[in-house]
């Protein structure tokens, strides 16, 4: 028997006019120390996270890992994004889904374009989270220092050192945030925990056995 249960399921929230599809991993036997949300970039979904063994890993690891596909993508298709690629989601988004799929406080991971929603989420309901896990995401320029300064809630920056772009203006902002560290993937690209899926799973699991 497998230690690890792994379902599929959608969810559906008032501001969005059709269900987002998500897949979820747990331990089978237990209760789950801490609930992560696993956001994706333009180009992936949650099918990524489950390729690559995040899901699993993180279920294995006693969390229960939830992965959802993002308006417009994936297996979401047919729901509309609250907001156009690059400008920022309402905070309520995010919030509603965590309350849904009965995720609050979250460890939430928040690759590239998946910024739009978790940064508005981050800096208007911090007592929702449990830690934030940002890698390389899009929006970080729309937020000041003092901003995040005033954000407590532990975080791990994550950014390849290949991502000359996106990896670097967001670690100039994120920097700011009161309660960080950052781990540094060498030889990565954007998508960093594709390129080196070990070297993410260890850093992952790492900052959560912090928490």
């Amino acid at each position: 028997m497998s230690a690890v249960k792994t379902t599929e399921g959608s969810v559906q929230l008032d501001g969005c006019d059709a269900p987002l599809f998500y897949r979820q991993s747990e331990p089978a036997a237990g209760d789950a120390r801490m609930s992560v949300l696993l956001l994706h970039g333009i180009r992936f979904s949650s099918e990524n996270w489950l390729a690559i063994g995040t899901l699993e890993t993180l279920a294995k690891a006693g969390c229960r890992a939830v992965a959802v596909d993002l308006p417009g993508l994936g297996r979401s298709k047919q729901a509309t994004a609250p907001a156009a690629a690059g400008e920022l989601a309402p905070a309520g988004f995010l919030k509603e889904a965590c309350e849904r799929l009965g995720l609050s406080p979250v460890v939430l991971v928040s690759p590239s374009l998946s910024g739009m929603y978790s940064l508005p989420f981050l800096h208007q309901h911090q007592a929702s989270l449990r830690a934030y896990v940002p890698i390389a995401p899009i929006c970080t320029d729309k937020f000041t220092a003092e901003q995040y300064r005033s954000v407590q809630v532990p975080s791990l920056i994550v950014y390849g050192d290949q991502d000359t772009q996106l990896g670097e203006v967001s670690l100039r902002n994120l920097s700011n945030l009161a309660n960080r560290s950052v781990v540094v993937m060498k030889g990565a690209g954007h998508a960093c925990y594709l390129d080196d899926p070990d070297a993410w799973h260890k850093a992952l699991t790492d900052f959560l056995n912090s928490l």
